[in-house]
């Protein structure tokens, strides 16, 4: 069975970074990767136009809909706008998923 691995992060529209390379790198790995939203933003190779911030509860959502039904074997995190989103999903997580995350990330994104 192919790992399954959650990204938690921002999404990038150019499709150079945040889950969107992140999903291609994991698919080359052949594993199975989910995501959780943390934020959209209007952005390509030569700059960030617009960030758009998914409200904490809504991501968590995201997160417990793939925990609860698919399962997770590993952990990305990407990009978090504020602690309050960083600190729902780490905290109200299952220990074992979120024991050891392989942060990557920034606190808000200020270039492509």
């Amino acid at each position: 069975m192919a790992k399954r691995i959650l990204v938690i992060a921002g999404s990038d529209s150019s499709g150079g970074a945040g889950l969107e390379a992140d999903q291609k790198v994991i698919a080359a790995h052949c594993c199975y990767a989910m995501t959780a939203t943390t934020a959209l933003t209007a952005q390509n190779t030569t700059g960030v136009y617009g960030i758009l911030h998914t409200p904490p509860e809504f991501v968590e959502k995201q997160i417990n809909a793939c925990v609860v039904d698919i399962g997770v074997d590993a952990v990305k995190i990407g990009m978090f706008p504020d602690g309050t989103l960083f600190l729902i999903c780490i905290r109200r997580q299952r220990p074992e998923v979120f024991a050891r995350p392989l942060f990557d990330g920034y606190p808000t994104q200020t270039a492509a």
